[in-house]
């Protein structure tokens, strides 16, 4: 029962290894640049594991990829949410974690998703469910604080997109033009958006 038990542990942690490498990355070279082989050399991971773990394949293996780095920025941004007094000082926070993790990646990361869905999204059924599904759940989150601060649901839906599409695309021209000055201008534009007086 115990030797089970320890295949299966270990299976779980190969799992991860893959998924880690593969969200590393398709968030650096997107879906097109990012091989199998590749994957594997940078998880360490046997070659069977990964159609054991992912019989769907690549397809499959990126979909989890972005799921899991859906999940951590979901939970960043309702992290961010508790721990901030008023909007202003969320979102300056939330930017400033991106510029970052941006400038310290050499601008070589950004958004997790948005090299992938750039790629092929629209080409890709899998991987435009996924990127809709967690574009979504960032922007519920980004929303639910809006409605905690008085928006109307409508009001904070729009502007919660609002605010998520000024990221993104600060996120895009920082790679870019390997600078976090559109990251600077958005956060205050953002602040600007959402900060009533």
């Amino acid at each position: 029962m115990v030797y089970y038990l320890g295949m299966g542990t270990r299976g779980a942690a190969t799992r991860e290894r893959l998924v880690d490498g593969a969200r590393e990355l398709i968030e650096t070279h997107g879906y097109s640049g990012t091989g199998l082989n590749q994957i594997l050399a940078v998880s360490g991971a046997p070659r069977g594991s990964l159609y054991f773990h992912f019989p769907g394949g690549k397809d499959e293996l990126v979909a989890a990829a972005l799921e899991r780095a859906g999940e951590e920025v979901a939970a960043l941004l309702r992290t961010l949410s508790e721990e901030s007094a008023d909007l202003a000082e969320y979102v300056r926070r939330l930017v400033g974690v991106f510029a970052a993790r941006t400038e310290e990646s050499g601008f070589a990361k950004g958004c997790p998703l948005a090299t992938t869905a750039l790629d092929v999204a629209a080409v890709n059924d899998r991987v435009h469910a996924v990127c809709r599904r967690v574009y979504a759940s960032w922007q519920a989150v980004l929303a639910d604080r809006l409605a905690a601060e008085g928006w109307s649901p409508r009001e904070a839906e729009a502007d919660a997109w609002s605010a998520l599409s000024l990221i993104e695309g600060a996120l895009l021209l920082a790679r870019a033009t390997r600078s976090t000055e559109p990251l600077d201008r958005a956060r205050e534009a953002a602040v600007r958006l959402l900060v009533r007086n």
